[in-house]
């Protein structure tokens, strides 16, 4: 892996805000690089969350295991994408989540970022914040709602809009965990795509 991942970073707040040369210096001191290895752990559910991650190159995935075995894929974290069990964070709480690198990855670590960023003059904006947390409520309703409500071929076509690179990188049985079918379920869903139906 070659990619900058303060580079990476950078990109991701261009289209926000315009960083100072200071700014974009002081904003690389609020990130740890570090690179995961495919089935490598951030944190396990059930342990507090030291971290976030902002992934640079690879992909993340927060998920977790019912009584059953399941795994239930709550998150993709693709590059420019954002993970992190935010409450466990920011109270010491237990996970309610795991999150593990399905492809090797280089990610930036935080910890309170949401109590950082606002010391950078161009984040201090509220509305970005109000925004970016709005924008993350409404993806979360918006994905409850389908997988209460919307049938299989709904879920997977959303889930190809949302995660527009992810379904040739991905295992089929991580996709299935996600919409919360299972892998023949989507297979067939896939097959009458594929044909026209």
């Amino acid at each position: 892996m070659t990619t900058d991942p303060y580079a990476a970073l950078e990109a991701f707040f261009r289209p926000l805000v315009t960083l100072s040369e200071a700014e974009c210096a002081a904003l690389r001191q609020l990130f740890r690089p570090r690179r995961l290895r495919r089935g490598e752990l951030l944190h396990p559910a059930g342990e507090v969350a030291r971290h976030g991650a902002f992934v640079a190159q690879g992909c993340l995935r927060a998920f977790v295991v019912d009584a059953q075995g399941r795994e239930h894929v709550l998150q993709f974290a693709p590059e420019q994408w954002w993970v992190a069990d935010q409450h466990s964070l920011t109270h010491h709480t237990p996970a309610l989540f795991a999150i593990d690198a399905v492809e090797d990855s280089e990610v930036l670590l935080f910890d309170q970022l949401y109590y950082q960023l606002p010391q950078l003059p161009s984040l201090r904006n509220p509305q970005v914040a109000l925004d970016a947390l709005q924008n993350r409520i409404h993806a979360m309703q918006q994905r409850l709602v389908l997988l209460l409500s919307a049938p299989a071929r709904t879920r997977y076509l959303d889930f190809l809009a949302t995660y527009p690179t992810l379904a040739r990188r991905l295992p089929q049985r991580l996709i299935a965990a996600y919409l919360g079918i299972t892998p023949e379920s989507l297979s067939r869903v896939r097959h009458e795509l594929a044909h026209g139906k």
